[in-house]
């Protein structure tokens, strides 16, 4: 599993937490300020940077995001090092508003038109008062979306922007292993193949963790949604991977 994925599962597996409430308001008191060694101070204000920085943490890399509880200081720390990018990633920290300075998020996946993400202090109806921690959809062109912070991953990193090209995916030169190594339940080396492209094609967000061995509804719908998106319809887009479809996930994932 590499460190996108990593700190992703950990951000993700947070999703339905809320903060404390008092006097019939949320009151901003969570987990995250006490567990980041220097940002103690940070309880009861807000909390969407430190939950970035403690999911960091708790992934091991806390060397590669901001520890900070300011949006606008995480923009600094990026652009400070040339991790900057107008493109999202897989893994990248997103941050929206003026300079930035308004929220942050981590990006658990993206495709031509959206950010999926995974957001502390934050709210489903899109209120000012954050609530807890939420999975995200977000337009890519929204005025709102500031833009990107680049972790220095060491598996590189899936990346929408053409300067960082040499970052992005390559491929996979898989031979495809025949129709019978996909079939809902059995394992086969090939199927965790398969994730992975998946994955790198920016659908992500159908796996709650893994990829793996054992072929799942994950990994069927994630095909769906990648043959749906190639213009197939029918039988083409059964979620069951083809000769047509092991070729074109082979391919690098350029957008």
């Amino acid at each position: 599993m590499g460190n996108a994925q990593t700190i992703i599962n950990i951000a993700k597996a947070e999703a339905g937490y809320h903060e404390g409430r008092s006097n019939g308001h949320w009151n901003n008191w969570q987990k995250y300020s006490p567990a980041v060694p220097g940002l103690e101070w940070s309880q009861n204000q807000a909390w969407c940077a430190t939950f970035a920085s403690w999911a960091a943490m708790k992934a091991g890399l806390a060397s590669l995001y901001p520890r900070t509880a300011s949006c606008a200081t995480g923009v600094e720390w990026f652009k400070s090092r040339n991790r900057w990018s107008a493109y999202p990633a897989v893994g990248a920290q997103v941050f929206y508003g003026p300079g930035g300075g308004t929220h942050t998020g981590i990006v658990y996946a993206y495709d031509s038109t959206y950010i999926y993400t995974v957001e502390g202090n934050t709210n489903a109806d899109g209120s000012a008062e954050g609530d807890g921690v939420y999975l995200k959809k977000r337009e890519r062109r929204s005025s709102y979306v500031y833009g990107y912070g680049y972790p220095a991953f060491a598996e590189g990193i899936d990346s929408a922007d053409p300067a960082w090209k040499s970052s992005k995916d390559r491929g996979d030169s898989t031979p495809f292993p025949g129709r019978q190594a996909f079939r809902l339940g059995q394992s086969h080396p090939a199927v965790t193949v398969l994730g992975k492209r998946l994955v790198a094609h920016g659908l992500g967000r159908f796996y709650a963790e893994g990829p793996g061995p054992r072929f799942t509804e994950a990994d069927r719908k994630a095909t769906e949604a990648f043959q749906r998106a190639q213009g197939w319809s029918g039988s083409e887009a059964d979620g069951y991977p083809g000769p047509s479809t092991w070729t074109r996930l082979m391919a690098p994932a350029g957008r």
